[in-house]
């Protein structure tokens, strides 16, 4: 390597043992792991490339830095002689492309999972020939133009689209915009799933525009529908659950949601689909407190807000809230009802949603069930030395008086 532009890249190294949780397959770097001694974190020039090595002065890997924010540094090569390139884009697009489609036959899923595909603070979704991509990273971000070329290698999109507008850029303090990187700027993005022809939107929609994660457990409620059933979709976005619900089976469904547009997608989506839905615009609390009171039961309620603990110290208050959702919840449920109760914070154990879940029904004198626990689809692979990338919970529970 020597002489090589790899070779010549600052050096970020570590203080005494703190490169196990690296070696042992995490990507992150914190600031308080770093030898400022050896050269300051604040010498590196932000969104750059850096070798990272241990206290021993033993090579690491390579990583983009960012002084200014807590993970300082995300490692983006352990190979001393794969530098970061282009050749290494393409490689990681190629490796995560081969994944999906074993997975799945058609082209619609997640293509890149950031840490769990080698790409940390990078997700894009396919939709077709159109590919959504969120940067969470200033690495990330300086090292677009090179991302790009790799994209078109692999892919050649007719469409790429960077909506980078979630506050996960504020950490690195990095402007949220909307970013059209080939093609024009599509209304709508047309999702194929579970035989389901479904449109979402972009621009105005949430994330990266659908909700690839849930894909494996909406078709996991088949085996819970009873034939003719009623059912509510809670926090329903463009109505994901509940027309697979009913292409199921189902016998109605209705769509929860404090989006107006949402609902008339997933109105579109139904007509678009031959079926029909009802909808209710509100805030999931008030809207389920009202259905109790008109006298309104259903056979199945599936409850997937939004994240209630984006942050640590949100846990007490994000637990009330979903304990308080889910016993909404089991209230418009008949004598033998089931729920479908999810959580995408993180920040919530996998054995604390039961717990929640548990508390709700002993307060209205009812029996919970577990019959199954489901998690992310398979095109968001969790990395085993990466906590962090298993963050979805669903619990499939039957609940009786």
């Amino acid at each position: 390597m020597t002489g090589s532009p790899a070779s010549s890249l600052p050096v970020l190294r570590l203080k005494r043992n703190e490169d196990k949780r690296l070696r042992a397959g995490h990507l992150w770097v914190f600031s308080n792991e770093v030898d400022n001694e050896a050269l300051p974190l604040t010498s590196f020039v932000p969104g750059a490339l850096a070798r990272v090595h241990n206290s021993r002065d033993q090579f690491v890997g390579y990583a983009c830095v960012n002084p200014h924010a807590l993970i300082c540094a995300r490692l983006l090569s352990r190979d001393e002689f794969a530098p970061v390139n282009h050749a290494l884009f393409v490689k990681r697009l190629r490796t995560a492309l081969a994944l999906r489609q074993r997975i799945y036959s058609g082209d619609c899923y997640r293509l890149v999972f950031g840490e769990s595909d080698g790409l940390p603070g990078l997700v894009i979704d396919r939709y077709g020939d159109v590919l959504v991509g969120q940067i969470a990273t200033l690495g990330m971000d300086t090292l677009r133009p090179m991302l790009e070329a790799a994209i078109q290698e692999v892919l050649a999109p007719r469409v790429l689209v960077w909506k980078n507008d979630s506050s996960a850029r504020d950490l690195e303090k990095l402007p949220r915009q909307v970013d059209v990187a080939i093609g024009e700027m599509p209304d709508h993005l047309d999702v194929v799933e579970a035989g389901l022809q479904l449109q979402a939107p972009l621009a105005e929609g949430q994330k990266t525009g659908w909700f690839y994660d849930q894909a494996a457990n909406r078709e996991r409620l088949r085996r819970y529908l009873p034939q003719g059933a009623r059912v509510l979709d809670v926090c329903s976005y463009v109505g994901g659950w509940a027309l697979t619900a009913l292409r199921q089976g189902a016998g109605s469904a209705a769509c929860v949601d404090s989006s107006q547009p949402a609902l008339d997608w997933a109105l579109k989506n139904a007509a678009a689909n031959g079926l029909e839905l009802a909808t209710h615009r509100g805030d999931a609390f008030d809207v389920l407190a009202q259905l109790h009171e008109q006298g309104e039961r259903y056979d199945v309620v599936i409850v997937d807000p939004p994240a209630f603990i984006k942050r640590k110290k949100d846990q007490p208050q994000g637990e009330a809230a979903y304990r308080r959702l889910n016993q909404l919840a089991m209230r418009l449920l008949g004598d033998d009802g089931i729920l479908v109760s999810c959580s995408c914070s993180f920040h919530l154990s996998q054995d604390a949603l039961p717990t929640l879940i548990q508390a709700a029904a002993t307060t209205l004198g009812r029996t919970a069930q577990i019959l199954e626990f489901g998690g992310q689809s398979p095109d968001h692979p969790m990395h085993p030395a990466i906590p962090e990338t298993r963050y979805l919970k669903t619990v499939f529970c039957r609940v009786t008086r």
